[in-house]
């Protein structure tokens, strides 16, 4: 089945995109949900069936593996409503109401099916034939989850720890696995090689006798050497990937997964370049490992798209990956953080995001895993997280333990954001002796911490209705940069067509190039790379720092001949990137002069 759209709308934060497959999916919009809290999606759940008059059955923690089961009847409930509200919209023709025009009104001008709808209504065919034209060719965005697969505790019951089946990756991925969809699981931040064995289990993963996959698997990636890593992993167990979705290491929302000076333009002409020689030698790996196992086999190599996201603005920069790097889809995250009508973001939070500028947009230390965080400043969970620090109520009461893997003071991990490290961690610091500027410092690092188990969904939770013992109300949110110049809320139509080039919801005139804008955010990030390794430098720093001032140079090279040989896109703004581009330049060599005299002093 051809897809609709060009774009798709990845997975934010924990609970802010939990319900967009209900709000879009009926488009035919492709788009991402987190299964990694199964709290919430078990209160959701209870709201949901409440609203749509469906008998509640409880999942109590008492129930035997409770996490994966909660997370099947979830995924089964939003795909039985988002289900009900597409037969509706095709009944519509028959109806007559707008809700088939509106459907068609998101489509691209360019549309397949738009262009044939309009053709055979003019033709006056009767309206019986027309909903059966619809019903046949008329499709469902993708309802796709996500699970970050180094987030893999292992759990316990009655003080003893359960089998690696019952980790909390793997009871979601079975969670998935065991649901009525027909889509996608998004597997991010890394190779977890138990998890990935673990898929071996699930028949929904394997070729059917015609080939297809009832379930699929999606990597996301930062660079083809790990999407063939990973690749050749999953196919030597009889399992393909059908899908490398690259996104920028800095230039996107949430954890930010710094690459080692890869730029994203190098990146996707290597998956280009490379994508038929990936597919082959996955193929082979694959049919060796089904034979073995005695499935079936493909007759030739299954499907396998890339796509891109990170830093998307305008329908130049979406076209140009489509076209100069043949990507499948689009991704398009931060801006819809903009649109109630597919996000869950409070009107709190979203006047705070509209407002934001560059300035209010940073890498935080405030993840719990120790990974740079995308955040903005004034996000509530962070206001009331200082409010509770100087009232000497430092951490978080840590009702989730999503996060826990520190265990400096105790024997199973904690949480580095939970009061309990926090209070430790402080009295440790007071045995310390400091200047008055050190222990500030050493001090602001310990708290700055949140709960992003509890702030990433509360949201979700408030517009819903519903109360919890442990929601204090504060909201962390991850935008990525490229939010600064998105200023006010948007409706669904509106940021399509502004995707589609049909309109321009971006009434800033100084917007950097999406390449640009990387480019910047990498060299501010070798820039404290090389502050923090000033007074002593040890080899491994060394190899790092070199490597990465050579990946970023071979990336400037690269933009600098793309942009002077393009013809007809960015031909307003080429000679403006260029010039960025030689100050890019100027400024890594400053970097690179830097670490050179660091290393020989």
């Amino acid at each position: 089945m051809r897809k609709l759209h060009s774009f798709h709308i990845p997975v934010m934060g924990i609970g802010f995109t939990v319900d967009t497959p209900l709000k879009v999916s009926k488009y035919g919009i492709s788009s991402v949900m987190s299964i990694g809290d199964d709290t919430l999606l078990e209160k959701l759940t209870e709201a949901y069936c409440n609203k749509s008059g469906i008998p509640y059955h409880e999942i109590t923690d008492k129930t035997e593996d409770y996490r994966a089961k909660r997370i099947t009847s979830h995924l089964n409930l939003i795909n039985k409503l988002a289900e009900k509200k597409f037969e509706k919209l095709k009944r519509s023709v028959v109806e007559k109401s707008n809700e088939m025009k509106e459907y068609l009104s998101t489509l691209p001008d360019s549309s397949w099916l738009k262009e044939e709808y309009y053709r055979l209504k003019d033709k006056f065919l009767n309206v019986s034939e027309l909903e059966a034209w619809v019903k046949e060719n008329f499709t469902m965005g993708s309802i796709d989850v996500n699970i970050m697969t180094k987030l893999d505790k292992p759990n316990f019951a009655k003080g003893v720890q359960l089998p690696n089946e019952f980790n909390d990756a793997h009871a979601a991925f079975r969670g998935f696995a065991n649901s009525d969809l027909n889509s996608s699981i998004v597997l991010s931040a890394g190779l977890n090689p138990r998890l990935y064995s673990y898929a071996e289990n699930f028949d929904c993963f394997y070729p059917s006798e015609d080939g297809a996959l009832r379930k699929k698997l999606v990597l996301k990636v930062s660079d083809y050497r790990s999407a063939l890593i990973q690749g050749k992993f999953l196919a030597k167990k009889g399992l393909w990937v059908s899908e490398y979705r690259i996104e920028s290491g800095l230039n996107c929302g949430g954890h930010a997964f710094a690459s080692d000076g890869y730029l994203m333009g190098p990146i996707l002409k290597e998956f280009k370049e490379n994508k038929a020689a990936l597919i082959d030698v996955v193929h082979q790996l694959l049919v060796s490992a089904l034979t073995a196992k005695k499935r079936t086999i493909p007759k030739e190599p299954l499907p396998m798209l890339v796509t891109a996201q990170g830093g998307l603005g305008t329908a130049e920069e979406h076209d140009f990956l489509m076209s100069e790097y043949d990507v499948d889809s689009v991704g398009w995250g931060t801006p819809f953080l903009l649109v109630p009508e597919v996000t869950s973001v409070g009107e709190e939070t979203m006047d705070l995001l509209a407002k934001a500028e560059e300035k209010d947009l940073y890498l935080s230390n405030v993840s719990p895993l120790g990974v740079p965080f995308n955040s903005v400043r004034g996000a509530s969970m962070d206001v009331q997280k200082m409010d509770l620090v100087k009232q000497g109520k430092a951490g978080s009461t840590c009702p989730k333990r999503f996060l826990i893997s520190n265990t400096e003071f105790t024997e199973r991990p904690i949480c580095t954001a939970s009061r309990k490290y926090q209070r430790l961690k402080l009295a440790e610091l007071e045995k310390e002796t400091l200047t008055p500027q050190e222990k500030e410092t050493r001090t602001n690092r310990i708290v700055e911490k949140a709960c992003l188990c509890v702030g990433l969904g509360t949201t979700a939770l408030s517009l819903n209705n519903i109360k919890t013992t442990y929601i204090p109300g504060g909201v962390s949110i991850c935008p990525g940069p490229n939010l600064a110049y998105f200023n006010r809320k948007m409706s669904l139509n509106e940021m399509i067509d502004h995707i589609y080039g049909r309109t321009n919801v971006i009434t800033r005139t100084d917007r950097p190039n999406m390449f640009v804008k990387e480019l910047g955010l990498y060299l501010d990030y070798l820039s404290e790379r090389v502050e923090e390794a000033k007074d002593s430098m040890n080899k491994k720093q060394e190899k790092y720092l070199r490597t990465f001032v050579r990946n970023m140079n071979e990336g400037v090279d690269y933009y600098q001949e793309l942009f002077s040989s393009v013809k007809v896109t960015f031909d307003e703004t080429k000679a403006l990137v260029l010039t960025e581009l030689e100050a890019g330049r100027k400024t890594l060599d400053k970097l690179s002069n830097k670490i050179e005299n660091q290393i020989n002093k």
